[in-house]
């Protein structure tokens, strides 16, 4: 076998068909198909899980059973891997002290730099950390904020006391506290609160000096409804009940620490300086402007700690980053930020001959910022590396050393290599994917008209300008703009000034009971389809009851966990992967079983099951291009693109008044033919009276708006301005509309 080649025979993972390819080491090799064709089985089930697994081996037991588990795929043979490195779209998360600064090591840097030549000097690089005792604000523990409680939302004061004014769980007519506000004299329980003095409000809500200001004095032990409500739900250390977490969550809300200000370090922390800043303000200066600031750091004694800081602050500016701050939660980034972010360690690695995989790289990118994407992973192939990436967006199609689609089709269509060759090859061949690039969407010239409008009124959210601006009502409109101009924030604006059906993406959770009916809420109405037709309670035809097999629990295989080694799966002996008992599959409906049911397409299933709510349901799923799958199939075995097109299913449901819809860039993980779906469906929303705004850097769906709102000019400060509102056909002078006019495929 050549050793430059990745050998692979025999693939069977998920759907791919005893597939055989040579992949070339040391290239930039770009996978392509259809959404559900088998790319991400190849590529990450495949060639990353086999290397991920392998290198897994030459550690001991006691390390190998604390590393990440690799599942080893189906395949006969596979030669040529090298360690693997796999850079995917799943949020980097974590919790309230994940920031950008900690998670790229950044902050360890700068923690590192003020502890040697801070003024004054105050100590230890741990002593400028937020998530060390004694470094940390003792008010705020470090988080940069308070949990307050949320007084306007306790009193709804068109009602009495008696008519359950105050709004606190257990504080209405009849509960636990009522009669210590009712029932004491002090205050008339049948009056509405909007007509008491304010003077007595301000006793039913504080108590003390409050209280002691009215005529009738309450009792001695008198607590207002403030004083009460944080005893019993803020000052406990008691483990929280999940109806405690709610109230809290729905009557508090968080506010910047009064000490700290955000800073979330101890006064000696945040008030020693290093270039006349403080670190707190440091955090909070956009990474470009940061990186200038650093270059003036000349100390001899810090320099090794000024080059790795300003290394990875320059790398991080290279990736499109540059308009962060290291104070950014990583709960707020995007996926494709937080890709970005997880690629930044590696731009400084002196390693060589390494397999780096990609999964979309150019997620979340507007097209005037792919480039500097495109330049990383050639610079990473140039070090000596392979890089597989699995892509939809044609300039990254367009820098390719090669590509190969997988298809021809999704589901069971798909897992054959239908091409291998250089883009210009593909183009010229005759596959799903050279046939979109030859179909691409033209600029709308017609536009709907707008029925009216909904103004979102003075906006302030993270970068934006005090922005009022009016979107059109019924029709599709589109925000757009670079990655950091404030697309996001005026849409969480929209939202939280106006209800709305939210389509964001946050990954949908799965586990190994999860299918598309499950998720969807098409399961119960088969159950009920069932129960009908046999006389039998619909609890039964549920595998996680008493209907479930008893050995597998319903789950159709038995899992043996082997510790160190990979947990073994086996197929049931007791029910044959059938997950339910023999009594419960005696039942039919046109002659299928409700194991049979797993079965069926979503497209067989809606011809074949007698029951005009699940068909509707199921239509749906049908209509996002998922009529291939099974109903059966679990989410986990779903790629990214259908994972998506699932949630949309399940929220894009048709209502019967006009309602506002808001996608968060909806063709993350679809193909360009599957793009072209997306778009009928939103055309067919907006055309039963729906209002319809998607926050999206792709170019067919930009074109295909009937208004667009770009935000600019750039990233960050420089950002949240509205520089064009109108239709698609007249924007000029901006990177988007620079975009539009260059839209011929590369």
């Amino acid at each position: 076998m050549p050793k430059h080649m990745i050998r692979i025979r025999g693939a069977r993972t998920n759907n791919l068909k005893r597939l055989d390819v040579d992949v070339p080491r040391g290239r930039l090799i770009v996978f392509v198909g259809v959404s559900g064709s088998g790319k991400s089985s190849l590529v990450f089930d495949t060639i990353a899980a086999e290397a991920g697994h392998q290198l897994n081996e030459t550690f001991p037991p006691f390390i190998r059973n604390r590393l990440p588990r690799w599942t080893r795929p189906e395949v006969e043979e596979i030669e040529g891997l090298s360690p693997v490195v796999v850079i995917d779209q799943r949020r980097i998360g974590g919790n309230a002290r994940s920031t950008v600064g900690t998670i790229t090591d950044t902050w360890t840097y700068l923690r590192l730099l003020f502890s040697r030549i801070s003024t004054p000097h105050v100590g230890e690089s741990n002593h400028f950390s937020f998530n060390d005792p004694v470094g940390m604000c003792p008010t705020c523990s470090g988080l940069g904020e308070i949990v307050v409680s949320a007084v306007d939302r306790f009193l709804d004061l068109d009602r009495s006391l008696a008519q359950g004014a105050i709004l606190l769980p257990g504080f209405g007519n009849g509960g636990y506290w009522y009669s210590q506000y009712a029932d004491i004299g002090s205050f008339d329980p049948h009056t509405p609160l909007r007509n008491w003095t304010e003077e007595e409000r301000e006793a039913l809500l504080y108590g003390g000096e409050h209280a002691a200001r009215l005529g009738g004095k309450p009792p001695k032990d008198y607590e207002g409804v403030v004083e009460r409500f944080e005893r019993i739900y803020l000052h406990t250390s008691d483990d929280l009940s999940d109806r405690k977490k709610e109230t809290i969550a729905r009557f508090t809300r968080s506010e910047t620490c009064p000490d700290c200000h955000g800073d979330r370090l101890n006064e000696a922390g945040r008030t020693a300086t290093v270039l006349g800043h403080t670190i707190g303000e440091m955090a909070r200066m956009e990474i470009t402007e940061l990186a200038d600031l650093v270059e003036r750091a000349s100390d001899p004694a810090v320099a090794p700690v000024v080059a790795a800081l300003k290394d990875r602050l320059r790398a991080m500016v290279a990736i499109g980053l540059g308009y962060l701050h290291l104070g950014r939660a990583t709960t707020t980034l995007s996926g494709g930020e937080s890709q970005r972010i997880k690629t930044v360690k590696h731009l400084g690695s002196s390693l060589i001959e390494m397999l780096y995989v990609f999964d979309e790289p150019t997620v979340g990118l507007h097209p005037h910022d792919i480039a500097s994407m495109t330049a990383l992973l050639r610079r990473l192939r140039d070090k000596g590396n392979t890089v597989l990436v699995v892509e939809h967006d044609p300039a990254v199609m367009a820098i390719a050393d090669q590509i190969i689609e997988i298809g021809p089709d999704a589901g069971a269509g798909g897992g054959e290599l239908v091409f291998q060759g250089t883009f210009d090859e593909l183009r010229a061949a005759r596959t799903a994917t050279s046939t979109a690039l030859g179909n691409r969407t033209s600029i709308t010239t017609g536009p709907r008209t707008a029925a009216g409008a909904i103004t979102v009124a003075n906006a302030t959210r993270n970068n934006l300008k005090n922005l009022t601006v009016d979107i059109p009502t019924r029709i599709l409109t589109v925000l757009t703009g670079v990655a950091g101009s404030g697309k996001s924030s005026l849409a969480a604006e929209l939202v939280s000034q106006h209800d709305a059906i939210v389509i964001d993406q946050r990954p949908v959770s799965t586990n190994r009971r999860s299918t598309s009916i499950t998720y969807t809420g098409i399961a119960p109405a088969i159950r009920k389809l069932f129960a009908r037709h046999s006389g039998l309670p619909a609890g039964l035809f549920s595998a996680n009851s008493a209907g479930a097999c008893p050995d597998c629990k319903g789950l159709g295989v038995i899992y043996t966990d082997l510790a160190f080694m990979d947990g073994q799966e086996t197929v049931c002996e007791t029910c044959h992967g059938r997950r339910f008992t023999r009594e419960v599959l005696r039942h039919r409906v046109n002659g299928l079983s409700i194991a049979d049911i797993d079965g069926l397409t979503i497209t067989d299933a809606i011809g074949r099951l007698p029951d005009e709510q699940i068909r509707e349901a199921l239509l749906h799923l049908d209509r996002v291009g998922l009529g291939y799958l099974r109903l059966g199939q679990p989410l986990t075995t779903l790629s990214g693109g259908e994972c998506q097109r699932v949630k949309i299913a399940k929220e894009l449901r048709d209502t019967a008044e006009p309602t506002l819809y808001v996608l968060d860039e909806p063709t993350t993980g679809l193909h360009l033919r599957d793009t072209a779906a997306l778009l009928d469906i939103l055309g067919q929303l907006v055309d039963g009276g729906h209002t319809v705004v998607v926050i999206e850097h792709n170019l067919d769906v930009i074109q295909h708006a009937d208004w667009i709102i770009d935000l600019g000019p750039g990233p960050g400060r420089h950002g949240g301005q509205i520089l064009y509102q109108g239709p698609v056909s007249q924007i000029d002078n901006t990177v988007t509309a620079a975009a539009l006019q260059g839209t011929e495929a590369p």
